[in-house]
């Protein structure tokens, strides 16, 4: 373990350091928030396309050989030593990496942000996440993976701009939920676990005045950043609040559309989960879930190993436990009130957002350098990335995406 972080880092250093000496690769640019966006509905309520300008990431040039030495010596004799330098920062940060794992051995391997209700765990980290800004400078307004393409990845997954993989997921998720803004233009919608409020406002911007769009967490720090977004933004038809997702204090049948984008892994009770945002379902609403799901446990029994790796990523990002997508097919179905259920794993659409998560933090390494007392907790949320890659590639896990109708 006291070179694991290192040795992972060298190995994946063949596949990208040649983009990042490639002349006019992006870096910090294909890391910046996209620009504002202003609500585009017509006086008809007609939704409109809404555009964001993404900067367009550069192309990448073929992998180098996958031995350090053999890379760094094609590197040199290709680039000089000027281009070298320039990929100074990128070793920096790997060096860096390897000696805090050097100074940890044993420990990074153990979770050590347990879920904890009585202590609010969720809410806790996020308000520490939301307050170091780490988490928004890299991943912008978006907390959840990106959506890549199979000729995104065919081409290589580092082309892709990080930010605009999020945004592709939401409109892909949106078209999973039939969300179209004509045949289905919800007049209330409900985020759960809306982060700092990117989703909630991207589809107010997408559906228009005419529609409300609430959003709801565990972190007071995430409600006030979300609130602070829209105003910048002046989406005036979203509203943040705290608020228990397995207490909500909506009434009954409140909701055309409950969305809940990622946020389940992080619930003590599934069930209570479900039937809460039912609940809430308006008769002939629509429910649209997206979560990490562990591997069908019934079919297919886990491992002591795989149950090992799977209690690593509950105890350190504060998940109680995960279910199966066929789980929760069975808990919407189970509430009797629920028709037309559907799900569909996107695990592997989505599997490169694990290590582009990574790699955004080695392109862009100065945000993070320059606050040391945050290195020990980088560190461990890299590693454990990586974790939840393999896991997501192995099978162990699942992209769960699930679709139900509240009857009417």
């Amino acid at each position: 373990m006291k070179v694991t972080l290192l040795v992972w880092g060298l190995l994946f250093l063949p596949d990208s350091v040649q983009s990042f000496l490639s002349p006019g690769v992006h870096r910090a640019a294909a890391m910046n928030l996209p620009g504002k966006t202003r609500l585009t509905s017509t006086s008809s309520g007609a939704i409109q396309p809404v555009r964001r300008s993404l900067q367009a990431s550069s192309s990448v040039v073929k992998k180098p050989a996958s031995r350090l030495m053999v890379n760094l010596l094609t590197a040199t004799s290709t680039f000089g030593a000027s281009s070298i330098i320039k990929s100074l920062p990128i070793l920096g940060t790997l060096v860096v990496a390897g000696l805090l794992a050097a100074r940890l051995p044993g420990v990074i391997a153990r979770g050590w942000r347990s879920y904890n209700k009585e202590e609010n765990s969720v809410g806790r980290e996020y308000d520490a996440w939301t307050r170091e800004k780490i988490l928004e400078h890299y991943w912008g307004e978006h907390i959840h993976l990106g959506y890549y393409t199979e000729e995104d990845q065919k081409a290589g997954y580092l082309k892709k701009n990080f930010i605009g993989a999020k945004y592709d997921f939401i409109d892909r998720m949106m078209a999973f939920a039939k969300l179209d803004g004509q045949t289905f233009k919800p007049a209330k919608v409900l985020d759960v676990g809306c982060g700092i409020g990117g989703t909630t406002r991207y589809i107010a911007k997408k559906l228009g005045t005419t529609s409300q769009v609430s959003g709801i967490t565990l972190s007071q720090e995430q409600v006030r950043r979300a609130k602070e977004l829209a105003e910048e933004q002046d989406v005036t038809n979203a509203e943040f609040q705290v608020m228990d997702a397995l207490h909500m204090s909506y009434p009954d049948n409140s909701f055309d559309l409950v969305w809940a984008c990622e946020s389940g892994e992080h619930m003590p009770d599934k069930k209570a989960y479900v039937e809460e945002m039912v609940r809430v379902l308006k008769p002939g609403g629509t429910l649209v879930i997206a979560c990490w799901c562990q591997r069908d446990a019934k079919a297919f029994p886990l491992s002591r190993s795989e149950q090992k790796r799977v209690d690593f990523m509950c105890t350190e990002w504060s998940h109680p436990y995960f279910i199966s997508i066929q789980d929760f097919e069975r808990l919407a179905l189970g509430t009797g009130v629920m028709e037309n259920v559907r799900t569909e794993d996107w695990a592997k659409f989505t599997l490169p957002s694990w290590r582009h998560s990574v790699w955004v933090g080695v392109f862009d390494p100065f945000f993070w350098m320059l606050r040391p007392h945050l290195w020990v907790k980088i560190l461990r949320d890299a590693f454990t990335l990586n974790v939840f890659h393999n896991a997501f590639k192995d099978g162990l896990m699942g992209y769960g995406m699930i679709y139900a109708q509240k009857k009417k």
